[in-house]
């Protein structure tokens, strides 16, 4: 049985997961349009943030049809969305 993740709107670009996953395990991809399976990369704890399409490097991170960060890289489907590759942009004092 495949870990869930679900996907709140059709416009974000990641999904919450609700289990932890381990790299190469199928995750169900739920909550808009047909549910279906995305291969996470990497291993991820529960609650986490797992990308639904590719984001490009500096494209804004949709999460609830809002805007969470900025893609610090070019981020993959399946990928986990993290501080390592996310930068928030909300309240920042500073460039």
């Amino acid at each position: 049985m495949s870990v869930t993740a679900i996907w709140i709107r059709e416009s974000d670009h990641v999904a919450t997961l609700t289990a932890g996953v381990s790299a190469g395990s199928a995750v169900l991809i739920t909550g808009q349009g047909n549910p279906r399976e995305i291969t996470a990369l990497s291993d991820m704890p529960a609650g986490h943030k797992l990308a639904v399409c590719a984001i490009e490097a500096h494209q804004p991170i949709l999460k609830y049809g809002e805007v969470i960060g900025e893609a610090t890289e070019d981020i993959a489907p399946g990928a986990h969305v993290h501080i390592h590759n996310c930068r928030g942009i909300k309240a920042r004092r500073f460039g």
